[in-house]
């Protein structure tokens, strides 16, 4: 079974045409479709089939097809290994981060690293659904920050705290707390809550810390992002927990939003850098890491902002 084949299949099953990868890697199409054909009889089931001019996977196509792009996946991560290893400062470094760690976090490492290492290619991942992690054996993410911490066990992702960020009330202009610049959670148990999705971890902090203040939030509205539930709380639609570079100016000013700290144990969220075991990380991913950690060793990561009416 030969590489080239392997890389093939995996072109045609992804929706490139024989003429394409024949013109792409520079063999005539009878020797694309004579290694295609070999390559079902290794199997022992034919792989592709034919519906008009493309070609679909079959079943067996589709099971084999995850392999392969696993087997190729390690084989150029190895290869890139070896080429990193003559010239450690070249490569690309994939992270994946949650959106709110975006304005603040993810900023401050990358031009911190990049003005040591302007060679390494930072390849920056935002989360869609918060709640999974990015990393794994054989994800295509190397690092990720998030406030996720992974179950511990022998398979999960290896996770290290950077930071620990406070967690602010934030309440609108007609609210009775206005005026206040801390209270409890358990003032605002009767109140409508805004809360993010599901996917969001906040969405998990919120829940957590409420049921810590003896009540379960009533939720009024679930906003998508930040910034809408931050305007949603400016609109007198509810109250809402956040972090507190969110809450304070390093956002986006809103008009009669409060921000009010919070005096409940544990209102804080622990920012991380996690990554996965069984997955060697190469060595601009580990420059990465290394930077990551001692910045937040040596406390040159960026301070939370007090409360303050925004």
């Amino acid at each position: 079974m030969e590489i080239d084949t392997l890389r093939w299949f995996q072109l045609v099953a992804d929706g490139v045409t024989v003429t394409e990868v024949s013109d792409l890697e520079q063999v005539s199409q009878p020797a694309v479709s004579r290694a295609l054909a070999r390559l079902e009889r290794e199997i022992g089931t034919p792989l592709l089939r034919r519906e008009g001019r493309v070609l679909r996977m079959t079943h067996a196509g589709t099971v084999f097809k995850r392999h392969v792009d696993a087997v190729l996946h390690e084989l150029d991560d190895g290869v890139a290994a070896v080429q990193q290893l003559l010239d450690p400062e070249t490569g690309t470094v994939s992270v994946a981060f949650q959106p709110s760690l975006g304005t603040w976090l993810v900023p401050d490492l990358v031009t911190s690293f990049r003005s040591r290492h302007p060679e390494v290619r930072l390849d920056l991942r935002t989360k869609e659904d918060e709640t999974v992690p990015a990393v794994g054996p054989r994800s295509g993410v190397d690092l990720e920050l998030s406030t996720l911490r992974p179950h511990q066990g022998e398979d999960q992702p290896r996770w290290r705290a950077l930071v620990a960020e406070p967690m602010r009330l934030l309440v609108g202009p007609g609210h009775r707390l206005v005026g206040r610049s801390r209270t409890a959670l358990a003032e605002v148990a009767e109140d409508p809550f805004v809360v993010m999705t599901p996917t969001s971890v906040l969405r998990r902090h919120t829940t957590q810390l409420c049921a810590e203040a003896g009540f379960t939030p009533e939720v009024s509205f679930v906003a998508a992002d930040l910034p809408t539930l931050r305007g949603y709380v400016a609109a007198d639609l509810g109250v809402a927990v956040a972090p507190t570079l969110w809450g304070g100016s390093v956002a986006t000013p809103v008009r009669g939003l409060h921000v009010l700290a919070l005096t409940d144990v544990g209102a804080t969220r622990d920012v991380g850098l996690s990554w996965a075991p069984g997955r060697r990380l190469l060595p601009a991913a580990e420059l990465f890491r290394d930077h990551v950690l001692e910045r937040a060793r040596s406390g040159l990561l960026p301070t939370p902002v007090p409360p303050t009416e925004v």
